[in-house]
């Protein structure tokens, strides 16, 4: 009996091993875009990807996500330094120009947050993924005029209870927002956040897509910066204000990594520090 249980323990064991190394190579095939480049964010908008970070196009980061179990989606840019010690993910939504004059209520947003849990998990359990819940602020939302981009952190929890953060900058264009959310492990919050907004300094709109730029007749959005906290677009859709639920619209933007595959990922990146090999 003994002898059967070591045996069942080495298969698991080998099994597990073969699961990771699967895992790898899927990430190897990634056409990974080594810096120093420019990572282009449709086009729309451009980052710099200095030495020792990594860039993924559409294609590729639709393929990433889905890796980390994560609904794969469509437009959306993956960056991340090459450490692999955070990551995040970059989208565009041709929503129009979004007046930045409303106030944030923290609270109230929060509230919303927490009642999207229901409607977007259901949509994570009919594409097969584990449910992740809203435990609050790890930064409240708040917005800076000079750089024309509004900020919050999320502390999110997992049905099997591994914690995450996603911390999301909005970036005010002229003819819409790119959303930049930033995946850390919230013991590295504050290092990773650090390094995030250092990297969003080489985040530029490309020339006529600037919020500066707005012109008298440009499409304007019927919100403001504290829908875009809960929705955006949903918010809008509801005529009664934002404390509705908009978790329909909302489990798109919650990412996560499980456990495991968050460990191969930060393995996988920072292998001696270096960049995962280039595709030709």
């Amino acid at each position: 009996m003994r002898h059967a249980v070591c045996l069942l323990f080495f298969y698991s064991f080998v099994v597990a091993a073969q699961g990771r190394a699967d895992e790898e190579a899927e990430f190897r095939k990634l056409a990974w875009q080594k810096g120093p480049t420019e990572g282009k964010i449709g086009d729309k908008a451009t980052i710099n990807v200095p030495e020792a970070y990594v860039f993924l196009d559409a294609t590729n980061t639709r393929r990433f996500l889905e890796l980390n179990g994560n609904p794969p989606k469509d437009g959306h840019y993956m960056f991340a330094p090459s450490t692999g010690g955070w990551w995040s993910v970059f989208s565009f939504n041709p929503s129009g120009y979004v007046k930045d004059d409303d106030k944030i209520d923290p609270d109230a947003l929060l509230k919303s947050l927490r009642e999207s849990d229901g409607p977007s998990n259901e949509e994570r359990k009919r594409l097969g993924m584990e449910a992740i819940f809203t435990d609050g602020w790890q930064v409240p939302p708040h917005y800076d005029i000079q750089t024309k981009r509004l900020e919050w952190g999320v502390k999110l929890r997992t049905a099997g209870g591994q914690s995450v953060v996603n911390y999301t900058s909005r970036l005010l264009g002229r003819s819409g927002v790119t959303s930049a959310i930033l995946v850390s492990d919230p013991n590295t919050l504050a290092a990773d956040t650090e390094q995030f907004k250092v990297a969003l300094q080489n985040f530029s709109y490309v020339p006529g897509e600037r919020y500066a730029e707005f012109k008298s007749g440009d499409k304007m959005v019927e919100y403001g910066l504290a829908a875009l906290v809960v929705g955006g677009a949903a918010a809008a859709a509801a005529k009664s204000g934002l404390l509705k639920s908009f978790g329909k619209f909302l489990w798109i933007a919650v990412l996560a990594a499980g456990a495991a595959v968050w460990a191969l990922l930060k393995r996988f990146l920072g292998r001696k520090g270096e960049a995962p090999p280039k595709q030709q």
